[in-house]
């Protein structure tokens, strides 16, 4: 058994751990149940939960879930069209966020495969102070897609 001032209590029976925790106006609380003998301790068992959920809210507010932006295109895409989607795309990668930009091909475009892989190395070559290729140009079915991630400062 621990005290309230971590202290060592050594191995009292349950009956006289709970009159001491009485005694302090504190909770019992089962440390280390799997423990031989079971491990408790006195404390104030509602700061003590306060005080865990404090520490899971920090933890949570520190990490970014990073999530994966997608972009569509078209092979014939005009210069305006082309910076907006462009603007959109390096907000992302500033946010953080991994881009995925889906250039889709429709009916007879498909013989324009060599137009639509320009497009898309051109967004990567637009990007570059800012993304790094995760994953370089590649199709699926009528879809030609090139994942960029954010750059990491060092």
């Amino acid at each position: 058994m621990i005290g309230p001032e971590a202290e060592q209590l050594g191995v009292v029976t349950v009956q006289r751990a709970l009159e001491l925790a009485e005694e302090y106006g504190l909770d019992l609380v089962e440390v280390a149940p799997t423990a031989n003998p079971p491990v408790c301790r006195i404390m104030d068992f509602s700061k003590y939960k306060y005080d865990q959920e404090k520490k899971e809210r920090r933890v949570k507010k520190n990490q970014k879930i990073s999530a994966l932006k997608q972009i569509r295109v078209k092979p014939h895409i005009d210069e305006h069209d082309y910076q907006t989607k462009l603007k959109q795309t390096i907000g992302f990668l500033n946010k953080k966020d991994k881009v995925k930009v889906n250039l889709f091909f429709q009916g007879r475009e498909m013989s324009f495969r060599d137009k639509g892989k320009i497009v898309l190395e051109r967004f990567v070559t637009d990007t570059a102070e800012v993304a790094s290729v995760e994953k370089d140009v590649y199709m699926e079915g009528r879809v030609m897609s090139v994942v960029l991630s954010p750059k990491v400062e060092k």
